[in-house]
């Protein structure tokens, strides 16, 4: 859908902070992005007193334009000595821009710090001069290019792929019981066969768009590596299908001449591939897919956790940008967003300077950040945004300070 905006004969600056505030109003409606109070609370106080001093890097620039490919975790990152902090840099700028989520690339942000407080804003000194408008009309197709907070090609495959159940839920799920010309493996464009548990599950209706399965293998148990408890399992996601004919019964004249009733098979299509599909593989319906956004914060509460899992069998220790799961999910009041400060565990060792060659354990020292991006009943999976080396499972986790 096109949109209709002035172009005024401004100054560069001035020019940018009317097409963001223009490029805002048309696009506010589309994206309900969630603010929490907490958020529009700090915000608002920031937007009084601005931010100390102490709390801008020492590298802070005087000012930044911003590009594509930017995102609101690493431009807060340029200002902030913690990223996290989100909230206080949209409350420096909480004038200019009323939506934190809504910011575009070739809007320059300014940093004051002429007051003795940190104050960011779209404009130079704080004034645009005064000019002459000659507005004119033309159309142009509105995309959405406001920022997001991370890559979201970091984390989208997860939102979609990444699955922890139950055993029973997994072990009741629709399965394939055989392949289209006997075939051991199915991939893309075959034609797979599958039974449920429940006679009703499986049912087409032709009036409805088809019917989307993702498909999965046997499951992983996630284990606390703290207690040993099974906190879930994990699925590993093979691809998608949909479902082409509904499973029925028919019945027919066995050879003895009485009545026999057949089981036929629900009949997939097979339109996705991550991995190759076979017998005895799970299918699960697929989510209506959901419009997430983070706003990166520290938790209100404490939270010590633990890394469960680093999602891919061959990976040992994660690194930047790697996906892991926690041993910490909604019921300890882990939500998306949450970011918590990775900690190598400290070295045990020999005091060689004592006589009595006492045991002592190093300090835990912070190795890096993470955010948690989806949460589940006793688990989440989170994001690793910067590390210094590896993590690995057994890691602890804490409130970022």
């Amino acid at each position: 859908m096109s949109k209709f905006f002035l172009q005024a004969a401004l100054s560069p600056i001035a020019s940018a902070t009317l097409a963001c505030g223009l490029l805002i109003g048309a696009t506010a409606q589309a994206q309900n992005f969630p603010i929490t109070a907490q958020q529009r609370a700090t915000a608002n106080q920031v937007a009084q007193s601005g931010v100390a001093l102490s709390e801008l890097r020492a590298d802070a620039p005087d000012r930044y334009t911003v590009k594509s490919g930017d995102t609101l975790w690493a431009i807060s990152g340029m200002f902030l000595k913690s990223p996290w902090r989100w909230p206080e840099l949209w409350g420096m700028n909480l004038a200019d821009i009323k939506n934190p989520h809504l910011i575009y690339p070739g809007q320059t942000l300014y940093l004051d710090t002429t007051s003795g407080r940190a104050r960011l804003t779209t404009r130079p000194g704080g004034d645009i001069p005064t000019v002459r408008l000659s507005p004119r009309t033309r159309t142009q197709g509105l995309a959405d290019s406001a920022l997001p907070t991370l890559q979201n090609h970091l984390i989208e495959p997860f939102l979609s792929e990444g699955i922890i159940v139950d055993d029973q839920t997994m072990s009741s799920a629709p399965r394939i019981v055989a392949a289209q010309d006997g075939r051991v493996f199915l991939t893309r464009g075959d034609r797979a066969y599958v039974r449920s548990a429940s006679s009703n599950e499986l049912i087409d209706d032709p009036q409805q768009k088809q019917k989307a399965y993702r498909v999965f293998r046997n499951t992983t148990p996630l284990k606390d590596p703290v207690t040993g408890e099974v906190l879930g399992f994990e699925a590993q996601y093979l691809g998608k299908a949909l479902l082409a004919r509904s499973e029925t019964t028919e019945e027919s004249t066995s050879k003895e001449g009485g009545t026999q009733v057949d089981i036929v098979p629900a009949t997939f299509d097979i339109v996705d591939v991550k991995e190759e599909m076979r017998v005895g593989d799970r299918l699960l319906p697929e989510p209506p897919r959901q419009l997430q956004s983070y706003v990166p914060h520290a938790p209100q509460d404490s939270v010590d956790a633990r890394i469960v899992s680093i999602y891919g069998s061959a990976v040992v220790n994660a690194a930047q940008n790697q996906v892991v799961i926690i041993n910490k999910g909604t019921r300890d009041g882990v939500e998306n967003g949450h970011v918590l400060a990775i900690l190598n565990a400290g070295a045990r060792l020999v005091d060689k300077t004592d006589e009595q060659r006492a045991n002592i354990r190093l300090p835990d020292e912070r190795n890096g950040l993470l955010m948690v991006f989806r949460t589940f009943d006793k688990l989440s999976y989170g994001l690793v945004l910067d590390i210094t080396s590896g993590v690995k499972i057994g890691d602890r986790l804490v409130n970022p300070r």
